[in-house]
């Protein structure tokens, strides 16, 4: 019998005979996606147990969500695999992981050790985290639908608008795993949950954050980069519960400073104008 015949297929200016091969390349970047959207979802699970070790474990769940989110896009650029359905099953993917995952840890981790007593302070607590948990989630979808509609700022790829979704569920991530322990105190918890919306009027919000775009991470690096690159991923591995603190709380507070500096810079130049 004849052999069956292989088509060419083209991909990265050269010509990929096996078809087979071709879907396997597009599938691999979803399956990043997927385990993205599982992690999502092990962290809700997690975080309705309620225990201190599964509070632990649903913040680690986000953080790897983080990871795989990241990975996904730039796999999918660096074969040429980028498609419609990819981009939007990755928005859903985030929706999960760092819209409904973060908000509902964010809720049980600080209401869960509240005194139960039933009193009316006690019910106002907890539904006031519930408003303040959905509006992270809402700000969330918000996010990543203007980001689907406008991408990047306006004339450059190194800068979000507003607040990543990744990293504000990495800042409710990391005060979880740094703290691990519910909240106890009804004080702590309404600043907890105002943290939360908070985090969520950053994402809605014009201010740029750092893309880290502009970073040449597949061309050569001077030895001293790849040295402290080294030292820092030895630091948040040895000592993640304040590292991973310390970083998610820069980036959120970076943004923030360097607006407000540009706002300031921009009224002095006006001014003098």
């Amino acid at each position: 019998m004849p052999e069956p015949e292989q088509h060419e297929i083209p991909f990265q200016g050269r010509r990929i005979k096996n078809p087979r091969l071709r879907r396997g390349i597009f599938l691999l970047p979803s399956l990043f996606t997927v385990a993205n959207l599982l992690c999502g979802y092990y962290a809700v699970v997690a975080s309705l147990l309620g225990g201190r070790d599964d509070f632990d474990h649903a913040a680690k769940a986000i953080g790897f969500a983080i990871l795989f989110d990241s990975l996904d896009g730039r796999i999918a650029r660096m074969t040429g695999t980028n498609t419609e359905f990819g981009v939007q099953l990755d928005s859903l993917a985030d929706v999960v992981s760092f819209g409904i995952a973060p908000a509902v840890v964010a809720y049980a981790w600080g209401t869960r050790s509240l005194p139960g007593d039933g009193s009316v302070a006690f019910q106002q607590i907890g539904e006031f985290g519930w408003v303040c948990c959905l509006a992270f989630l809402i700000c969330c979808a918000w996010r990543l639908a203007r980001f689907n509609v406008q991408g990047m700022a306006p004339g450059s790829s190194k800068y979000f608008v507003g607040m990543p979704t990744p990293a504000a569920a990495g800042v409710i991530a990391a005060l979880v795993h740094g703290f691990k322990e519910p909240l106890h105190d009804w004080r702590w918890s309404v600043a907890w949950f105002l943290l939360a919306a908070g985090l969520g009027a950053l994402m809605t919000s014009t201010i740029r954050y750092s893309s880290f775009k502009e970073i040449p991470w597949t061309r050569k690096q001077p030895s001293l980069a790849i040295v402290l690159l080294c030292l820092v991923l030895a630091v948040v591995w040895r000592y993640s519960e304040y590292a991973l603190v310390i970083l998610a709380g820069t980036y959120a507070a970076a943004g923030v400073a360097l607006h407000l500096v540009r706002f300031v810079r921009h009224r002095m130049i006006s001014r003098t104008a």
